[in-house]
């Protein structure tokens, strides 16, 4: 294999001339997304500028950039780049052209005598956004600028530079790298960050849409912020986060299913959030109720575990700064990249994850995060919420990774369940209790239920369902006896309350 300057990568070897030229093409690529119009700007033809690119994508190790029908599209690594090759093109430019233009003009000295700050500072100028007014930073200038923000630069100077690279419009923006991201949110979670600057990189992320990579980035700073162990230590069998709306009004039938697994032998962790309104200890009050212990801290919730196999954790026992950026939705009126990234949380470092995604584009996306973390084993329920509980009423995908590769797994719907209201002698919890303790008895609910657990249980690394179907016997087995010293002793007045009616989520 031929070398140059002792550099040799693959199969290729480059000479640093060569270097310099490769990476003048591929500004040209980021900018404009065509080898043809990429050749043109730089006065080559096409298939040289093909060859060049197929030489960096063996230089780099990476595809660099997907064909898509609006053209080029770069991938997370090559948008990584995108400034810093700008800059070095501007570079490469001027130092080129410097000796044809002159020297530069000399900068202007003011006296000391005459400084003053001006009463009335000028507004700007009013024009279209197309036309750069002489002295406006060019896009160039602006790629220089971020590059000089080292990542030992003072926190709200960084987190600055992170809001610049993420929105500050077509053509100087790109996504976070993995380790900008985790950096950013690292500053917020620390409280070294301006209000101003906590709503703009997140709303501003959230409209632009969060790469994967961001995404992981984000987790990795939420569990060291709060002192998340690692899977290694075994300490929880399957992490659950449960970070409702509140404007869900239905009973939380997802924690019965947890009760479930819990009395199989496996150690279940929930955490989660319900909300600043008057409802905002749903939650709580649910798991009181049902005989889970409440935690305050992490500690707490590790000794839960090995007391009672099963433990709450509300999000503000793991961090107050969380809760409290959760409460910026009362300001945005939206959701923010913090309230995707805490559903990965996995506080006790469970060895599998049970997730519920609504959006569909996001479920891959979440898929993806988890593998970028190492995650080996995780379901993510395609279900018209953000929490995991099975819909059993219409066909559902598991969305999994099963040792670290991604299968999914199709659970046709149960079109043969009859359920029922509550009865007006019951308030929501009060029938919430009463189905579990068998005092009334509800089949659509009995069967979110059991598919919730059906889908944990084939979560669980160590359990020996290999299929839904598997779990789902050991799920009814559970449920059936959950309450062997209340079963059979249904009242006559819940009978007469049972009448079939049809039941739809």
């Amino acid at each position: 294999m031929a070398t140059k300057e002792g550099k040799v990568i693959g199969e290729v070897a480059f000479d640093r001339p060569g270097q310099l030229r490769l990476l003048v093409v591929f500004d040209a690529l980021l900018r404009e997304s065509s080898v043809t119009k990429a050749a043109a700007g730089l006065g080559l033809q096409s298939p040289a500028v093909s060859r060049m690119l197929a030489q960096l994508r063996d230089l780099y190790g990476d595809p660099l950039f997907t064909r898509t029908a609006k053209g080029l599209v770069a991938t997370p690594f090559a948008e990584g780049l995108r400034l810093r090759l700008r800059a070095l093109a501007a570079e490469t430019e001027q130092l080129v052209t410097a000796p044809l233009d002159g020297p530069p003009p000399a900068r202007e000295t003011v006296s000391d005598d005459w400084i003053r700050v001006p009463l009335i500072s000028p507004p700007p100028l009013a024009v279209r956004p197309s036309v750069l007014l002489q002295g406006q930073p060019t896009p160039d200038d602006f790629a220089r600028k971020l590059a000089r923000i080292g990542h030992n630069a003072e926190p709200q100077k960084r987190l600055a530079k992170y809001i610049a690279i993420s929105g500050s419009g077509v053509g100087r923006c790109r996504p976070l790298a993995r380790e900008e991201a985790e950096d950013a949110l690292s500053i917020i979670l620390e409280g070294e960050a301006d209000p101003v600057q906590v709503g703009a990189l997140l709303a501003t992320m959230q409209y632009r849409g969060v790469t994967s990579a961001e995404m992981a980035g984000f987790i990795q700073a939420l569990r060291r912020h709060v002192g998340a162990f690692d899977i290694s230590h075994g300490l929880a069998d399957l992490d659950w986060p449960a970070y409702l709306s509140p404007k869900l009004k239905n009973p939380p039938w997802f924690l019965h299913a947890a009760r479930l697994v819990s009395m199989a032998g496996y150690r279940v962790l929930l955490h989660g959030h319900y909300g600043q309104g008057v409802e905002a200890g749903k939650l709580e009050l649910a798991a009181e109720m049902a005989g889970i212990p409440l935690c305050a801290s992490i500690d707490e919730a590790r000794a839960a575990l090995v007391a009672s196999s099963i433990a709450y954790l509300p999000i503000g026992g793991a961090s107050a700064q969380i809760q409290r950026l959760f409460g910026l939705y009362s300001l945005l009126e939206m959701r923010l990249p913090l309230n995707t990234a805490v559903h990965l949380l996995n506080p006790l470092g469970a060895a599998s994850s049970l997730l519920g995604v609504a959006t569909p584009s996001r479920r891959d996306m979440m898929r993806d995060t988890a593998g970028l973390l190492g995650v080996q084993n995780l379901s993510i329920l395609g279900s018209n919420r953000d929490f995991a509980e099975f819909t059993p009423f219409r066909t559902t995908t598991l969305f999994r990774l099963v040792d670290g590769e991604p299968r999914d797994t199709r659970v046709i719907a149960r079109r043969s369940v009859a359920g029922m209201s509550p009865p007006a002698a019951y308030t929501s919890r009060e029938y919430w209790h009463a189905v579990w303790s068998g005092a009334a008895r509800d089949d659509a609910a009995e069967a979110i239920v059991v598919d919730t657990a059906a889908a944990a249980l084939l979560t669980i690394p160590r359990c020996p369902a290999e299929t839904f179907e598997a779990a789902r016997a050991q799920a009814v087995a559970l449920w059936q006896s959950r309450n062997s010293e209340n079963r059979g002793q249904a009242t006559s007045r819940s009978k007469s309350l049972h009448h079939p009616v049809s039941f739809s989520q």
